[in-house]
């Protein structure tokens, strides 16, 4: 054991263990090579065609998360009820990371044991879901549009899933490569394809 580490996030307390020397466990050769494509209406959408839902995890918590945050709105600071509300956001918001890590680990799962070689695009998710508000003197357009699909992108979890994706790779024995993103979504003018 390398490191030992206590980590608390609201009311939870986790131990974060680091080994050193850790055999890696190769998973048998399938023959298989594909190539994904993150998205906010699917997940994941291979090269085979095949389709991963995206759960929109906030999504489906937002009602609850927003009216917390009303709550939360209301109360004076200093108070007992106002640390409770706090604690009751940071557990709403903590259960959504959960399950969109969880969700990343078994989609990353299923894509190892399938594929040999997984081809990605690189993208730049920072860059990606910038604000488009602008400045007061020239402001943006469409920001509202931008703003929904930022949280989309954020929502989806791209970040978090290719993270886990390429450590499942790397202790599978599986090639994850990154491609440049320019180009990618082209397609042929004589034969039809990409």
């Amino acid at each position: 054991m390398k490191t030992v580490s206590v980590k608390r996030e609201g009311n939870r307390w986790y131990v974060v263990l680091s080994c050193d020397d850790v055999p890696a466990e190769p998973l048998p050769a399938t023959g298989a090579v594909a190539g994904i494509d993150l998205g906010v209406a699917a997940l994941v959408t291979t090269s085979d065609g095949v389709h991963v839902a995206n759960p929109r995890h906030l999504a489906a918590t937002a009602d609850r998360l927003a009216a917390a945050q009303r709550d939360l709105a209301r109360k004076k600071r200093g108070f007992t009820r106002r640390l409770k509300e706090v604690a009751r956001i940071a557990a709403l918001c903590g259960k959504v990371g959960r399950q969109r890590v969880d969700y990343a680990h078994k989609v990353a799962n299923a894509l190892v044991r399938g594929y040999d070689v997984i081809v990605h695009e690189e993208l730049r998710i920072a860059n990606m879901t910038r604000s488009a508000s602008g400045t007061v003197e020239a402001p943006g357009r469409n920001v509202a549009a931008k703003s929904g699909l930022n949280r989309s992108i954020l929502d989806a979890g791209w970040g978090v899933f290719l993270t886990i994706l390429s450590h499942k790779a790397e202790s599978a024995g599986r090639e994850l490569i990154a491609v440049n993103p320019a180009g990618t979504s082209r397609t042929c003018a004589r034969c039809g394809h990409c």
